[in-house]
């Protein structure tokens, strides 16, 4: 047993350093990224709103929407009910300007996400001139410049679609809400300069309308309950790029449970292994793995009745796999900052956090993976899904309608 924790240990300090590695990478693309020079390439281009409920400072992200640094654009808001309390905020957040926008009402999922089906809606009322589909999410409050930064990247014919990520900032920090964050932020580094490994982000993403309507979007939407991760697979299959922008990196300002927390990561979790299988199985892996490791190195240390080797490689193990995590962190971070100046002073707050919960997120992740491997049923914006396949989404009536 003790040469099998050799040999884990070894493998979590190694895959610790490419971790790192990925973060030094992760801070380069953004400075090379933020400091290109601006482009005047700005097509008309058609912003795709699903909206449902009330989520924290709605109108403040409604507004951001219709604020765009960006010459000629429309925004689409599309609700399933013309009673959510939403449409009362986009009509007030509409009354405040004189930006081209629309509210549309989507009829009720029936065999698919209802995001799904406002997004499949709402793409057939686009304006005829309008030549790039950008889609955002209502929870989620763009720069100024989000939208302009987007449509550029998309003047290179090669890239498919442009994209950004959320970033989560608690007005009043809690635990679960910056367990939350690191847990997200961990999975906002996998984006960079591998455009053939990049993912879309439903929250923040332009594509060109002639690869949409090539790619067959719309239909391929149809029966499934994740518009991002379809649509990366579309791009890629298609031999299209997908572009990483770090200025379209967007902050998420709203706080949550630990309950929450648990519902929203899970939720993730759930969908990715079934679109997603193999990362789902990456993940599975990797975090087991530190768990196991880390636990395993701390209980040798503490119970210290092991001989002095074990101890030393236990000890060796602890402090290289935080020292390298503890520099992973502070990377993206900073490299967050050079993108959201706007928000610097919360994310000033968030350096403790993030440099503190790495240690506990990955438990996290192994909790959502095994989740995920014994249910594919989950709520979403108070609807209750089963994933039957990626292609196959059910509807769970409530209890008692059936």
């Amino acid at each position: 047993m003790t040469f099998v924790f050799y040999i884990l240990a070894a493998m979590l300090v190694f895959l610790s350093y490419r971790s790192l590695r990925g973060g030094i990478d992760y801070l380069d693309y953004f400075k090379k990224e933020l400091a290109k020079p601006p482009s005047d390439y700005a097509p008309f281009a058609t912003v795709i709103a699903p909206c449902k409920g009330m989520d924290d400072g709605l109108e403040e992200n409604l507004a951001a929407l219709l604020e765009q640094d960006y010459p000629n654009y429309e925004v689409i808001f599309v609700v399933d009910d013309k009673n959510d309390p939403a449409v009362s905020v986009i009509e007030e957040v509409s009354r405040k300007t004189e930006k081209q926008r629309m509210l549309v009402v989507a009829r009720k999922a029936i065999d698919s996400s209802q995001k799904i089906e406002n997004l499949r809606e709402a793409v057939s009322h686009a304006a005829e001139q309008s030549e790039v589909f950008v889609f955002v999410d209502s929870d989620a409050r763009p720069a100024r410049s989000g939208l302009r930064s987007l449509a550029v990247a998309l003047e290179d014919e090669n890239i498919g679609a442009a994209t950004g990520y959320r970033w989560f900032i608690s007005d009043k920090p809690t635990f679960s809400s910056e367990l939350r964050n690191i847990w997200n932020a961990s999975i906002a580094s996998f984006l960079g300069p591998e455009t053939k490994t990049n993912f879309c982000w439903g929250g923040s993403t332009a594509i060109r309308r002639d690869t949409f309507e090539r790619l067959d979007i719309r239909e391929k939407w149809r029966g499934t309950l994740s518009d991002d991760f379809t649509l990366t697979r579309a791009v890629h299959a298609a031999g299209l790029a997908i572009h990483f922008v770090p200025n379209a990196l967007t902050p998420s300002i709203e706080n949550c449970t630990f309950r929450e927390m648990l519902e929203f990561t899970t939720r993730q979790m759930k969908i990715t292994r079934v679109y997603a299988p193999k990362l789902w199985l990456t993940s599975f892996l990797g975090s087991g793995l530190f768990c196991i490791v880390m636990m395993t190195a701390f209980l040798i240390v503490a119970l210290s009745a092991r001989n002095g080797i074990e101890v030393l490689a236990a000890v060796l193990t602890l402090i290289s796999v935080t020292g390298l995590s503890v520099a992973k962190s502070w990377l993206r971070l900073k490299a967050v900052r050079l993108a959201l100046t706007d928000h610097d002073a919360d994310l000033r707050k968030q350096f403790l956090p993030q440099l503190s919960l790495w240690l506990i997120s990955p438990f996290v992740f192994l909790y959502n993976c095994f989740a995920a491997l014994v249910s594919r049923r989950l709520v979403w914006r108070g609807i209750v899904y089963e994933l039957v396949s990626d292609g196959e989404t059910r509807i769970v009536p409530p209890s008692g309608s059936e």
